[in-house]
Order: C-alpha cells, then sequence, then structure tokens
C-alpha cells in the first residue's frame, strides 16, 4: 500500500521533483517510522515569500524556512489506519539554496526534506538532544538504505 498523497505546485521550479517522487519518500519515511502507509498527507511547494508567511504565522519567525509540518491530529470516528498524517510545506528556494550551500545535490536534499517534514507528522522532532539524536538517526538510516548520504555529515564549505 502506499500513502495517498496530494502534491500541490504553488511554484514553477525545474529543481523540485514530481509528485511520484514526493510520495515515493513520504511512503519510505512512513515505512521506516512503522506506521501504516494507508496514510493521507498533503504537500505544497511554494515561494520564499509564501513559507515567510507561514513561518510568521505559525512559529514567529520573520524569515522563510525550508520545510514546516503541520500535523493532522486524530479526528473523532476515524480508526487509527485511517487517520490523515496532515501537511508538509515545502520552499523550493530555500531547499535548492540550502543544498548548494551545503555540496549536496539538490535530489538528495529534497528526499531528505521529505523525510524530515513526514517524519515531524508522526510525531518525531529534535528540540532537544535525545529526540534529535533518534530523529536524525531514522533521517539517515532511510535516506542511506536508498544511496542517499548521510546529511548531518559535514559538508565541503562547513571544513
Amino acid at each position: 500500500m502506499t500513502a495517498q498523497v496530494d502534491v500541490q505546485f504553488a511554484v514553477s521550479d525545474e529543481s523540485v521533483p514530481g509528485e511520484d517522487v514526493i510520495a515515493l519518500w513520504i511512503d519510505r519515511a512512513i515505512v521506516a517510522a512503522g506506521r501504516s502507509t494507508d496514510s493521507e498527507v498533503s504537500v505544497r511547494v511554494v515561494d520564499a515569500a509564501e513559507m515567510r508567511r507561514l513561518n510568521s504565522d505559525f512559529r514567529d519567525q520573520d524569515k522563510s524556512t525550508n520545510v514546516l509540518s503541520f500535523p493532522a491530529g486524530e479526528i473523532a470516528g476515524l480508526p487509527a489506519e485511517a487517520q490523515p498524517l496532515g501537511d508538509i510545506v515545502v520552499c523550493a528556494a530555500v531547499v535548492r539554496e540550502e543544498a548548494h550551500q551545503q555540496g549536496k545535490t539538490v535530489s538528495d536534499h529534497w528526499a531528505h526534506m521529505i523525510i524530515h517534514g513526514t517524519l515531524h507528522l508522526m510525531g518525531f522532532d529534535h528540540i532537544d538532544e535525545d529526540e534529535a539524536l533518534q530523529m536524525e538517526g531514522l533521517e539517515t538510516a532511510i535516506l542511506g538504505a536508498h544511496g542517499v548520504a548521510n546529511p548531518y555529515r559535514e559538508s565541503p564549505q562547513e571544513n
């Protein structure tokens, strides 16, 4: 089974992966976290201005960011396996720029951001060190199993 993924493209950017690739990385994250892929996830790909507004409205940070996740929360009456996971918003320009700055391929960084956002929907976080190590370890394992290098290694620009 695969998750039901709805992708909205609010920006035209050739570096953004297609809906099928985004859905594949979401499935991989859900499976690795031990959840049923009978899940619903919405993804919106936005520009820096829209992401800045969302980040300001929901996180009180007046800047654009790479990814935001909005867990759906439990909907009364729906069985656990039918509960939607929530929404992920990704800023194409920030992902592209970060990949360049960090010496990563844009496609690998997109994979990381989609996995990162999906794990947030499932309750993973990186607020404290123990949570961060668990989340980063899972991200690294998912990516590594599919040929993507550890996203937390030092990039050439950081040496």
